[in-house]
């Protein structure tokens, strides 16, 4: 299962190509496979796209995205995507957009983001779980001993304390770019890490059960801000093929959200 960590790809996980084009770079090589695309920084690609489909919109300052899920639709080779945005639902206070990656001819991952309109809610905002103490002081652990590939490699990952059979506390940053040489929103570059939840608290040792997940649903009473990355993550298997990684998220302020992922469960042979 481990492969080979590569030292001299380009200082970013995707490569602009052309308008809706990209090119994977190996900081992407995923966990389960180190030839195909670990899928978190595909997930921060597409709503990248989003970002820049909204920029270009007279009326597209208005609204933020508070929810978004992704659905994993096959596996991903470390190879050129396209990527397509359209809107589905119109509105002037709710809408819901879709970004779609294409590889190969045939779509490996759809996102679909509720954006709403804002207000200002502060008198009456509450209710969130407590922050995080700051990562500043806390040891950088090295999650390539359990997991392979570039996506991993690329991660300063610092918990909060030691990991325990399907729970953990971690803090999340990366120096490698989203998109080489473009600047990128801080919502994308923070969702393009989330989906690392599935591997910081393993129920069970990956060299003997698979348990990817399907999909990734994550809602933000908050936009986040800033480079980190906070997850406090539970994972839990059910007795018949089923599992769920579900995470408070968090920035360097405060919670900022949830996340979930369904799992397909079951044992290497």
């Amino acid at each position: 299962m481990p492969g080979p960590v590569p030292t001299a790809a380009p200082p970013a996980y995707f490569e602009r190509l052309a308008p809706g084009r990209y090119r994977a770079t190996e900081h992407t090589g995923g966990a389960w496979s180190v030839t195909e695309q670990h899928i978190s920084p595909l997930n921060g690609l597409l709503v990248h796209a989003v970002d820049r489909f909204v920029a270009e919109r007279a009326t597209g300052g208005r609204l933020v995205t508070a929810r978004t899920t992704f659905d994993i639709l096959g596996v991903v080779p470390i190879d050129e995507v396209e990527v397509h945005v359209e809107v589905v639902r119109p509105g002037r206070t709710i809408e819901l957009l879709e970004a779609v990656a294409v590889s190969g001819g045939r779509a490996v991952l759809r996102a679909r983001a509720w954006r709403l309109a804002r207000h200002d809610t502060g008198v009456v905002a509450g209710g969130h779980p407590d922050p995080l103490p700051p990562p500043d002081g806390l040891a950088s652990v090295d999650l390539s001993a359990v997991w392979p590939g570039g996506y991993i490699a690329s991660l300063d990952v610092r918990p909060l304390r030691a990991p325990e059979p399907g729970r953990a506390t971690v803090w999340l940053d990366t120096p490698v770019a989203l998109v080489a040489g473009e600047p990128v929103g801080e919502l994308a570059r923070f969702v393009g890490l989330v989906d690392t939840a599935n591997g910081i608290a393993v129920r069970q040792s990956p060299m003997e059960w698979m348990f990817p997940n399907v999909d990734l649903t994550i809602h933000l009473h908050r936009q986040p801000a800033g480079r980190w990355v906070g997850l406090d993550t539970t994972v839990v298997f059910g007795p018949d093929g089923a599992g769920l990684t579900t995470t408070v998220l968090h920035d360097l302020t405060g919670p900022v959200g949830r996340a979930g992922q369904l799992l397909t469960v079951r044992p290497l042979t």
